[in-house]
């Protein structure tokens, strides 16, 4: 009998597609049909035919945007507007793929320094890296797909692409999109299996290059196991951290927290998780920041005026609320939501000064519930910051350049945000995790430069 996954509409449990799974049978013949494509040079995909691609996909994209939303969101849940934003993001990101091709190259490596290089030329360049295996999450299912495959397409790589099996719709339309702009047969296989099939993918020796989005247990048990000689690049999570600094603008800040901390209901790797609040203004952030909660709209993601939808499944609605429950009990105080809504969405929470050892203080929630923690001492509460082994995107919010740069210098995180919310992104940026977080730097022409390796060429000649 057919294995199959069931892709399910978060919000209400109703079925949208049910599709069949691959068995492990088929990994030789998928495996084989890149391995095949990459071996003959002749196969290659030249750069002007790539541009075109990518620029022709970007252009379909664009006609079928609505199209993408709606199923954006049938499988993910996340709300029209901010599904909205995903779409127009991920067709940025293809076009972002298209630019980056003209800055594929290499340089000239200088000859001549020593006697013994006398009479020779060398330069480097770049060639694809081989067969990319790429595994994504569930929370941004077009967009993530996009930083995989358009990254791999550019850099003129045969991809092998998992999706998350909540969420595979996206991709799926994403490859028939890229076909349908001129993708040759077989540079693209979108693959829906279980976990052990998919570790007998990655794992496999004609793998060059293993992307993975997802859960840190996953991406480094993965890791440890890729084959010799296989790269690879990693993105986790994290527990966000924000520093609050007295003389911080509350008409900005407030807001601004309030959609990092509750965007897509806290499922993103960067939300908002933890916000350190100086004592003295603690009292007003809590009231701002809990009024501006509780009038959120939690809701169907189809409705416009959702603010925040559901969870992408009732286990983690369960899973949200026995944190939040063991929070309280270890004496956090609840100052707004902190009960489940329904089977699938949870309200927009608040606590405060939980425990250093609860859950929410110590794992990544990924859920919507904020964490706020008053401090006296500025440099206690980036300790407490840094004390976790997850580091990706911290925030600090001050007027004072000082404090700025100096709170930035000893936040342990990739990037710091200086005013602005720690969800902030941008594809054109660097973007993602150190130390338990991930390994090495997602982002567009980031990615495509991982998906590319050099090769230097020395020719020597009397005359030169």
């Amino acid at each position: 009998m057919e294995n199959t996954t069931k892709i399910i509409f978060p919000y209400d449990q109703s079925l949208v597609k049910e599709l069949p799974l691959i068995n492990k049978n088929e990994v030789e013949n998928i495996l084989n049909t890149a391995q095949q494509l990459f071996n003959d040079q002749s196969n290659w995909i030249p750069a002007f035919k790539r541009i075109e691609i990518l620029e022709k996909a970007a252009a379909i994209m664009i006609e079928r945007s609505e199209e993408l939303i709606h199923l954006a969101i049938s499988e993910g849940g996340k709300p029209y507007q901010d599904s909205k934003a995903e779409i127009l993001r991920a067709i940025k990101g293809v076009k972002l793929a298209a630019e980056h091709i003209s800055q594929i190259k290499g340089e000239q490596i200088p000859m001549g320094l020593t006697e013994a290089s006398l009479n020779r030329i060398a330069f480097t360049s770049k060639e694809p890296i081989g067969i990319v295996a790429a595994v994504s999450a569930f929370n941004h299912p077009l967009n993530l797909a996009v930083h995989q495959i358009a990254a791999a397409v550019a850099a003129g790589c045969p991809v092998i692409f998992k999706p998350s099996s909540n969420t595979p719709l996206s991709g799926l339309a994403l490859a028939d999109i890229l076909k349908e702009a001129g993708l040759p047969e077989g540079w693209l296989q979108v693959v829906l299996c279980d976990n052990e099939t998919a570790e007998l993918l990655v794992t496999d020796s004609r793998v060059n290059f293993f992307s993975f989005i997802g859960s840190a247990k996953v991406g480094w048990s993965l890791k440890s196991k890729l084959a010799p000689g296989t790269r690879c690049a990693l993105e986790h999570g994290g527990a966000a951290p924000v520093i609050v600094e007295s003389d911080a603008d509350f008409s900005e800040m407030i807001p601004d927290l309030v959609k990092g901390g509750f965007y897509h209901a806290g499922q993103v790797c960067v939300s908002v998780q933890k916000v350190y609040v100086n004592q003295e203004i603690c009292d007003r952030f809590v009231e701002q920041f809990s009024d501006a909660a509780s009038k959120l709209i939690v809701g169907n993601p189809f409705d416009e005026k959702t603010d925040v939808g559901s969870l992408i499944t009732p286990k983690e609605v369960n899973r949200v609320e026995e944190w939040v429950n063991e929070a309280i009990a270890d004496g956090a105080k609840l100052i707004t939501g902190g009960k489940r809504i329904s089977d699938t969405c949870f309200e927009p929470t608040i606590l405060f000064n939980p425990s250093e050892d609860s859950k929410v203080s110590t794992s990544e929630i990924f859920g919507p519930v904020v964490c706020i923690y008053p401090f006296t001492d500025r440099q206690e509460a980036i300790r407490k910051a840094n004390a976790l082994d997850v580091h990706f995107q911290a925030a600090v919010f001050t007027k004072n350049v000082d404090i700025a740069l100096e709170t930035a210098q000893k936040l342990n995180a990739t990037a710091v945000m200086v005013n602005d919310n720690t969800a902030f992104r941008v594809d054109w940026m660097p973007f993602g995790g150190r130390d338990a977080s991930g390994l090495g730097m997602g982002g567009i022409s980031y990615t495509i430069n991982d998906m590319t390796r050099e090769k230097l060429m020395v020719f020597k000649s009397k005359s030169i």
